[in-house]
């Protein structure tokens, strides 16, 4: 069976991300006779910002993208429903705020080294999306981290000192450097970008053309 590396570069702030994510597990399921997949997640911080207490999304995405905060907020419920139809809560989604999310981000890493990197993201995406709740909050993220059954203590240890800190920071510098701004984006092999929350066919298309020239 073929084997096929994909390191996805996201951010837990980023909507499309759940969205794109959802889409390839759609995608890898269908191909599951085929080629045997492994997943690896990277850091993108869409506001690395840190300071303050976030700002209302439909309010900060309207000053972004010079737009009304009415346009946002038909944009923002378009993606609750392509959300709902994967099964994804993005209940909360228009009453959220930004927040910064470098220290999810550790933990995603540290997740990672105990198998369940994947299912961290799964857990900061659903307390943020699903929940409106503060993913740069330290009990929030204790949180995450006790509903996939790892220990909130050590989590809580991690976040209190530095580490992944550095693992993060060269994550971020490395995908920028090789012409990632924007995400979600996925490294296949190593070799061949796919941007965006491709749809699952588009998908299930570029790792059979891939894995036919390998």
């Amino acid at each position: 069976m073929t084997t096929v590396k994909i390191d996805i570069v996201s951010d837990i702030a980023c909507p499309w991300c759940a969205i794109g994510y959802a889409r390839l597990e759609k995608a890898m399921e269908e191909l599951k006779e085929e080629m045997e997949f492994t997943i690896e997640w990277h850091a993108f911080e869409l506001n690395p910002d840190s300071s303050g207490n976030g700002e209302p999304i439909l309010q900060a995405l309207s000053r972004k993208y010079g737009r009304s905060p009415e346009e946002m907020q038909e944009n923002q419920a378009h993606m609750m429903k392509i959300a709902a139809e994967l099964g994804l809560n993005f209940s909360k989604l228009q009453e959220r705020h930004t927040r910064n999310t470098f220290d999810a981000h550790r933990l995603v890493k540290w997740a990672g080294e105990q198998g369940k990197q994947t299912e961290m993201k799964m857990a900061c995406f659903d307390a943020y999306f699903g929940h409106a709740l503060n993913i740069s909050d330290v009990d929030v993220l204790a949180d995450c981290v006790e509903a996939i059954g790892l220990d909130s203590d050590e989590a809580r240890e991690v976040l209190a000192s530095d580490r992944y800190a550095d693992t993060v920071r060269e994550d971020e510098a490395r995908y920028q450097q090789a012409g990632v701004s924007a995400v979600p984006a996925y490294i296949i092999n190593q070799k061949y970008l796919v941007s965006g929350a491709q749809e699952p066919n588009t998908l299930i298309g570029a790792f059979r053309e891939i894995t036919s020239e390998s």
